[in-house]
């Protein structure tokens, strides 16, 4: 479900969350960057909402054509899975809100936590997945630039 929130209310929460200084998360670990190629990784999500919840059109904005900044919610349920996707000409920032989720990236031989307060960066053209292996749900807030449809 799609909702028109105000910006100023984005920005509020936005600023909210970001207040206590959220460590920049989502390296992989020394000594595991590796190719990876995700054999057998997930194509469909499962147990996830992806709720969009602003986005700006950059062409009004800065000379960029056809591409949206856009601000979404995601909540994965325990076992749910954002399937795997590619960040080319997409960068992103997400924050873990609450919970927290493993991201299988093509950069890195394992696994990569990311716990409430943290912010990963995907960018370069990275492909991964993530998969909640808590037991609560984690929700994300992700700000990306995409592509218009």
């Amino acid at each position: 479900m799609t909702r028109n929130i105000p910006l100023a209310a984005i920005l509020a929460t936005s600023a909210a969350i970001l207040a206590g200084t959220p460590a920049l998360a989502g390296s992989c670990p020394a000594g595991q960057t590796i190719a990876n190629p995700l054999p057998g990784a997930p194509m469909a999500p499962a147990m996830v909402t992806d709720d969009l919840i602003g986005s700006v059109d950059l062409q009004k904005e800065i000379e960029v054509n056809n591409r949206d900044l856009r601000l979404r919610r995601l909540v994965v349920q325990p076992g749910g899975i954002v399937p795997l996707h590619s960040h080319v000409g997409r960068p992103a920032l997400i924050i873990t809100v609450s919970g927290e989720v493993t991201e299988y990236r093509s950069s890195c031989a394992v696994g990569i936590v990311h716990k409430a307060g943290e912010v990963s960066s995907e960018s370069d053209g990275i492909s991964h997945w993530w998969k909640n292996t808590g037991r609560v749900p984690a929700v994300l807030l992700s700000a990306d630039v995409k592509a218009r449809d």
